[in-house]
């Protein structure tokens, strides 16, 4: 896609949704790191409604490290994989205590040697937590970048690398969750619904369903 479509295919995104925001419930930035690594293979619905009365009661490491992990658990254990998640989020919750003063590290660097944290899940919490211009690529943003010729790529990381050099910088704080929310309920996976799509016009897509 050349670059003048690239920042025409933002600038419309931005247009009908100035401040995207993304779909888990959290407290603060521990809340949203432990909402992240239980979303793993789960919808953000699911996660939000095993975290809403887990939050109440357990919002910093120390606490969560004091719910214990047959606590975790029942509270996460309508999630799907809620053995091994409770697991990382009671590990990653003494790790954060022992060597991070209890807060949430500001770097990649750091956050994937917690538990449970993935380069995916580290550039959520940059992202919605610190602002950086981090691109999470799940499958949602896998597939609009391969569909509309935005960032082709055989991998996630391919398709990070993409979207690093192809998205303007005005736009790199919202890249992600806009992408997330066109694959989420317009360009799906099965049937994408283009007729509602506001860069249909750009899109590369030979399948188009107009």
């Amino acid at each position: 896609m050349k670059k003048a479509d690239v920042r025409e295919f933002f600038s419309r995104l931005h247009a009908e949704n100035p401040e995207p925001e993304g779909e888990l419930d959290y407290v603060n930035d521990f809340t949203l790191l432990v909402a992240v690594v239980l979303s793993a293979q789960a919808t953000d619905k699911g996660v939000n409604k095993a975290t809403k009365e887990l939050f109440k009661i357990a919002d910093t490491p120390e606490k969560m490290v004091a719910l214990g992990l047959d606590g975790i658990i029942d509270h996460v254990k309508t999630i799907g994989l809620y053995n091994s998640k409770a697991k990382n989020v009671l590990a990653l919750s003494e790790m954060l205590i022992a060597e991070h003063g209890s807060k949430v590290p500001e770097t990649r660097e750091e956050l994937v040697k917690l538990p449970g944290v993935g380069r995916k899940t580290a550039n959520v919490v940059l992202n919605i937590a610190f602002g950086q211009h981090t691109h999470a690529v799940d499958t949602h943003i896998f597939r609009v970048g391969n569909r509309t010729g935005l960032a082709p790529g055989k991998t996630p990381l391919a398709v990070e690398k993409k979207l690093i050099k192809a998205v303007p910088d005005e736009y790199g704080k919202h890249a992600h969750h806009w992408l997330i929310l066109l694959g989420r309920y317009i360009c799906k996976a099965r049937k994408p619904e283009c007729g509602k799509c506001p860069v249909v016009d750009l899109c590369r897509y030979k399948a188009k369903t107009l």
